[in-house]
């Protein structure tokens, strides 16, 4: 209740005082995190990178769909000197070519997917049409040329370039989320010293405050037992010094804290005329982890694990398309259709041909010097340094998820301890300033329990916030809050919003 009190009057106090504009800002570390995180520039930028690659894959998805296109060459004029064989006189000779060619290509085209996999493969409809015209010696001839047909192209034995790129484009955009969840992490993080820093510098305020309190209380008992015996006016003066170096210490606190809250204000981006303070509730939570839940969602969610897993598949993937080079493979191109030529324009309706073919291309490598083979051998490599890559982090992480459980559990049961041993020195505090009153004990006997009281407090809160680190690294680590029994992203908004 009397904290309550002290709040309220601060708040009015002030509030009163506030220029036009001003805000006073009770900062959580909820909320400080949540304020720079929207004021990241730097989460900005994967935002927009991670819109970037969500196009990409769009179009990535968008090329195994029906894709239509046309090629026209309206005209295609050439009236030039060129070489050209003559076989009535068997020798080449330089003759004029003159001649106009209006053609349009017209093709629909759609890869073939097979239960959802494409093959690398492509089946179009197609539609050729030109009209080609040549003068020689003052003589015109014309042709026209219509043809109607299918095509279908598959190659085999190579590295499937169409899946290949739609998994790759997968993989960036992945990776950008990851780089996201990350960077909001190391917010977490870096926002979280800082805060706890202050947290810290108000608890020794307030503490060197609460210091001063007990030295005026002795300071009145001195008095009024100087006022008995005159002798014990020295004891005035030695509590007089006492005061003034809380007060030192108070003021040495307050100009800590003062700067430390600008430079917050600068990294959140706040109104430098804000006034921000910080109220120092301890919280000391039992935290129940099981060891192998803790390793699991550290291995699940560990940003650089996974980006470690995506490297690796980048690198199978490189294993693939170099074994696809200069290796045996074939092509196979079948085409059927109709198709009509004549003179006249009219002549292209009435009666078509039949127009197919098929054709069948081997690449055969015979020798190249081992070219192939090495560049392959080397691909594999990389493979398994990203293995060894993984296989260390995920050691790296069970080493710190074990030392971080244990370091959380010493903490708390030092903290605990901590915390029973306070409400003692306060009750040893109050007997002995009861003793001075009455005259059982001496000044300094008195001014050494208060400043084992006070030195009591300070040993707490470094071991409190040795223990809120400890529960910040492990929250970290696993992007999991075990009190709360939430991820880290439903928490403090890690994941991106589309």
């Amino acid at each position: 209740m009397k904290r309550i009190v002290l709040l309220f009057i601060l708040f009015s106090l002030c509030s009163t005082s506030l220029a036009p504009g001003q805000n006073l800002i009770k900062l959580t570390l909820r909320k400080a995190v949540d304020i720079a995180m929207g004021s990241s520039y730097r989460t900005k930028f994967l935002e927009m990178e991670i819109k970037r690659n969500i196009y990409r894959l769009r179009a990535r998805q968008a090329s195994l769909h029906t894709q239509v296109y046309m090629n026209l060459k309206s005209p295609n004029i050439e009236n030039i000197m060129e070489h050209k064989w003559n076989s009535d006189l068997r020798r080449e000779e330089i003759v004029r070519v003159n001649t106009q060619l209006w053609q349009s290509d017209l093709s629909i085209r759609q890869p073939v997917i097979l239960f959802g996999y494409p093959t690398n493969g492509s089946l179009s409809l197609n539609h050729k049409i030109y009209h080609f015209q040549q003068q020689d010696d003052g003589n015109n001839s014309r042709d026209l040329y219509n043809r109607f047909y299918l095509k279908f192209e598959q190659p085999f034995f190579l590295p499937n370039e169409l899946k290949y790129d739609l998994e790759e484009a997968r993989l960036n955009l992945k990776e950008n989320k990851i780089r996201y969840i990350s960077e909001r992490a190391e917010i977490i993080e870096d926002i979280s010293d800082d805060y706890f820093d202050i947290f810290e510098n108000v608890y020794d305020k307030n503490t060197y405050q609460e210091q001063l309190t007990l030295l005026r209380r002795i300071a009145g008992i001195a008095d009024s037992l100087a006022q008995i015996d005159e002798s014990r006016s020295i004891e005035m003066t030695q509590i007089d010094l006492e005061i003034s170096n809380a007060r030192e210490n108070i003021l040495s606190k307050k100009s800590d804290l003062r700067h430390q809250f600008s430079e917050l204000k600068q990294r959140l981006r706040l109104n430098f005329e804000d006034s921000l303070y910080v109220v120092p509730d301890i919280n000391l939570y039992p935290v129940q982890v099981d060891k192998e839940r803790a390793l699991e969602m550290a291995y699940s969610n560990s940003t650089w694990l996974r980006r470690l897993n995506i490297w690796q598949r980048r690198s199978e993937i490189d294993v693939a398309n170099v074994k696809g080079r200069n290796a045996f493979h074939l092509s196979l191109e079948m085409t059927y259709g109709l198709e009509k030529k004549n003179h006249e324009l009219q002549g292209l309706i009435g009666r078509y041909e039949n127009s197919n073919s098929i054709t069948l291309n081997a690449h055969v490598p015979v020798w190249d010097g081992g070219v192939r083979k090495n560049n392959i051998q080397a691909e594999m490599v990389d493979v398994r340094r990203q293995q060894l890559r993984i296989d260390r982090e995920r050691e790296d992480i069970r080493k710190d998820i074990t030392n971080g459980l244990s370091n959380a559990k010493e903490y708390y049961n030092r903290s605990k301890n901590m915390q029973q041993s306070m409400k003692i020195s306060r009750d040893i505090t109050r007997q002995s300033m009861r003793k001075y009153a009455q005259q059982a004990i001496s000044l300094q006997d008195l001014l050494q329990v208060v400043e084992n009281d006070i030195e009591t407090r300070f040993k707490f809160i470094n071991v409190y916030m040795d223990y809120r680190f400890a529960l910040l690294n492990l929250k970290l680590q696993t992007l999991f809050d075990f009190r709360k029994n939430i991820p880290l992203a439903d928490e403090f908004k890690l994941e991106y919003k589309k």
